[in-house]
């Protein structure tokens, strides 16, 4: 167990969520963390040599859900 911050690493890993409202980066609608679009999943993938990325920590009304929809390259589940 360890100690949230409203900032760093492991808030980002948290509640960090995709958008398909942007590219990039932009704040999060939480109030805390980032929202992160396709070029940035794109990038983090190639750089690290990973098809998929799986994550949880959001809810989805289907209990998985896809981003971006045409690719699949990032699975939610819900936790």
């Amino acid at each position: 167990p360890t100690d949230l911050t409203v900032e760093g690493l492991l808030c980002d890993l948290l509640w960090s969520d995709p958008s398909t409202e942007i590219d990039t980066w932009a704040p999060s609608d939480r109030g805390v963390s980032w929202l992160f679009g396709r070029e940035v999943l794109d990038e983090f993938l190639k750089k690290n040599n990973f098809d998929l990325f799986v994550r949880a920590h959001q809810v989805v009304e289907a209990g998985f859900e896809f981003f971006p929809k045409d690719t699949r390259q990032l699975v939610t589940v819900f936790s």
